[in-house]
């Protein structure tokens, strides 16, 4: 996901959910940044990575991409999103609250 920021540039998070037992640490994000360069390109490799406990979907299974970008760039959750179409909705909590804390890129599309 490409976040276009106000001043022109972008920022690119990676957000994993990993399976049980396993934890993000630097050798696996040197492993998914070696691995996305080498089958896509360096434009693909993601300037952060983060580990997530969910990934919001839709109630049809599909990856909620749009609302997630929404809501990173400062956009509320409920504006953002419609959460009674949501399998988990408390799934974009984590990405409000990143989006409130994080220091990687000024917010400025949102209507906090």
């Amino acid at each position: 996901m490409n976040l276009d920021l106000p001043d022109g540039g972008f920022f690119m998070p990676l957000f994993v959910k990993l399976r049980s037992g396993v934890q993000l640490d630097d050798a696996l994000r040197d492993k998914v940044r070696a691995c996305m360069r080498r089958t896509h390109s360096a434009r693909h490799v993601p300037d952060k990575i983060y580990q997530v406990a969910a990934i919001p979907y839709t109630l049809n299974g599909k990856k909620m991409e749009v609302p997630v970008r929404r809501v990173l760039m400062g956009i509320p959750v409920d504006k953002a999103a419609d959460r009674f179409a949501m399998s988990d909705v408390g799934s974009l909590d984590f990405f409000a609250h990143f989006a409130a804390t994080q220091q990687e890129y000024p917010l400025g599309a949102g209507d906090r």
